[in-house]
Order: structure tokens, then C-alpha cells, then sequence
């Protein structure tokens, strides 16, 4: 009788890691807005690690998080380095590629809770009055990760932050697109 439930214990515990095994180790949430907004303004929340703070949907999870900016103040090697708690963890964002009013490229390395590398574009085009933000971001799961993915939706975890953080930038951007010029 044990003999038997230890075989069906390791052909489960087999079967579980062939599955994960099977899983793609390339993950891509894309997420859009239209925005009431000309693209240089929409563009300076992005290229800006400075202003992230105002519109990033993981900067509200630990607003005491250490923040350190290197390089310089925006565009192409800007650098955003945090130190937070577990949620936001810690990691460090360079600025890879910036074309005023077109595209912004991101490279995030994380440290803690887990070492990982993933990779956020911002795309900018006109669209009516206002412009479409598209943010992809992209990288690759290690094994962990895909067993998590068995469980939890990247798409969903992801992208629901990614639609906060948009949200969030085209309040901030109408809000301002709104104000009256200063003389």
C-alpha cells in the first residue's frame, strides 16, 4: 500500500514539474489608454524618472521607499534606483532608449524579493485630440516564476498595475493639460 501511494506521490510530483517545465519562459503584458493630452506632455511623466513618483502604481505601495536617481535628470541613462518594503522590494530602472514624444525604453533589474530583468516600452501616437500610451513590458520567468504562473495570472497581476499606473498619468496629465497658461 505505501508502495503504491509513493509512486502516485512522485508521478504527481513528475507530472507537476513537466508542466512547469512546459511553461514559456517569455512573458509580455501590454497594456493602453487614450489620453486628453499632447504627446510631449504625456511624454515628460515617462522620460522623467523624477515624476514617476506622482503616477507609478508601485510607488503607492510603499511611499516610504528609498529612492536614489543617478545619471541624468531624464532621457537616455537616467537612472531610478528603490529600496522598499516587501511588496516593491528592490531593484533599479535605467532610461535605454527616449524619442521626444514617440517611445521611452526601460530596463528594470530587481534585486529583492526575487533577481530578475524586465524590460518596459512606452509607444506614443496621436490619436483624435489626444494621444494612445501603449506599455509593454516584457522579460523572462526562471523556473519559480513559471510554477507561479501555473496559479496566478501575470496578465492580470501585471497588466491591473499597469492600467493603475495609466490611469493614474492620464488624471495627472488632463489635469494639467487644463490649467490655465501662467503669464
Amino acid at each position: 500500500m505505501m508502495q503504491k501511494i509513493f509512486i502516485g506521490l512522485i508521478a504527481t510530483i513528475g507530472s507537476f514539474l513537466a508542466l512547469v517545465l512546459l511553461q514559456p519562459s517569455d512573458y509580455r503584458v501590454s497594456r493602453s489608454m487614450v489620453m486628453s493630452a499632447p504627446a510631449s506632455e504625456v511624454f515628460a511623466q515617462i522620460d522623467d524618472f523624477h515624476r514617476w513618483q506622482a503616477w507609478s502604481p508601485w510607488a503607492k505601495r510603499d511611499p516610504a521607499a528609498k529612492a536614489s536617481f543617478a545619471g541624468p535628470a531624464s532621457g537616455k541613462g537616467a537612472v531610478f534606483a528603490w529600496s522598499g518594503n516587501n511588496e516593491v522590494g528592490e531593484g533599479r530602472m535605467t532610461l535605454t532608449e527616449s524619442r521626444p514624444a514617440e517611445a521611452v525604453k526601460i530596463k528594470t533589474d530587481f534585486v529583492k524579493p526575487f533577481v530578475g530583468t524586465s524590460y518596459s516600452d512606452f509607444s506614443l501616437k496621436p490619436e483624435g485630440g489626444g494621444t494612445a500610451v501603449s506599455w509593454t513590458i516584457s522579460g523572462q520567468h526562471d523556473f519559480i516564476a513559471k510554477a507561479i504562473g501555473l496559479f496566478v495570472s501575470m496578465d492580470k497581476v501585471l497588466g491591473g498595475e499597469m492600467e493603475k499606473g495609466l490611469a493614474s498619468m492620464k488624471q495627472l496629465v488632463e489635469a494639467d493639460t487644463k490649467k490655465p497658461a501662467q503669464n
